[in-house]
């Protein structure tokens, strides 16, 4: 392992970050370890807080993997599919520290937690691949549909708007901006009340009201990414 993902637990709350020392963008080894820690962070604790680096949150898929061809890209993606879909039915409550941009795929971690709280200031959030030259693909735009106002749902996925800390959570990229220095604090707070709800009913529930999603993801991804690559592997 890199050692980019750190786990700490205190208080039955374990509190996983992210920190490569550059923007946190989501490698193969890094999805790798993330995935790794999040099993350990389940299996020993309530709940589970995500946080980034101080200014960076995840600025999504690792763009040198995705630009090395067709196979390179999808395996990543699906490789970050399946991350994104653990967390997304965690059976512990999960709560996003976003401590700065979440861009991409970073965005889609973002909407994986139950409860997200970003950090106020001049942070980029949002998906921005049609902006880039690049077709969204069904797994980001259903997890976007999941989590954002349906009002805003076209111009943050097919029109690319990226937004502020304050305009994510106008659109429900986030539920809350507070100050950076107040957003792990705040989150572990958060986490330490979920995690009074947690138990078989929590995680029976949370897996109930998002089967759907879920289940139509995981059912669609492979072909659509060949629809995306133009390849079969």
């Amino acid at each position: 392992m890199s050692g980019n993902v750190s786990l700490e637990i205190e208080g039955g709350i374990a509190r996983v970050t992210i920190d490569d020392g550059k923007a946190n963008a989501l490698s193969p080894a890094l999805i790798e370890e993330l995935s790794e820690t999040v099993d350990r962070a389940a299996d020993q604790a309530r709940a589970v807080v995500l946080c980034g680096r101080p200014g960076r949150f995840c600025a999504g898929f690792d763009l040198k993997v995705m630009m090395a061809g067709p196979d390179a890209m999808r395996g990543l993606v699906i490789a970050g599919a399946d991350l994104f879909l653990k967390l997304y039915e965690l059976p512990r409550p999960l709560v996003i520290a976003c401590t700065g941009h979440a861009l991409a795929g970073g965005a889609l971690l973002v909407a994986t937690g139950d409860t997200r709280i970003g950090a106020l200031g001049e942070f980029k959030i949002g998906l921005n691949e049609v902006r880039n030259g690049m077709s969204v693909p069904i797994l980001a735009h259903e997890l976007a549909r999941d989590r954002l106002d349906p009002r805003h749902l076209v111009e943050a996925v097919l029109q690319a708007r990226i937004y502020d800390p304050t305009g994510a959570v106008e659109v429900g990229w986030l539920d809350r901006a507070v100050e950076p220095a107040q957003v792990v604090p705040e989150a572990v707070a958060e986490a330490e009340r979920l995690a009074g709800l947690a138990g078989s009913a929590y995680a029976t529930t949370k897996r109930s009201l998002r089967r759907q999603t879920l289940a139509y993801i995981r059912d669609t991804l492979a072909s659509n990414m060949v629809e995306l690559t133009g390849s079969a592997g």
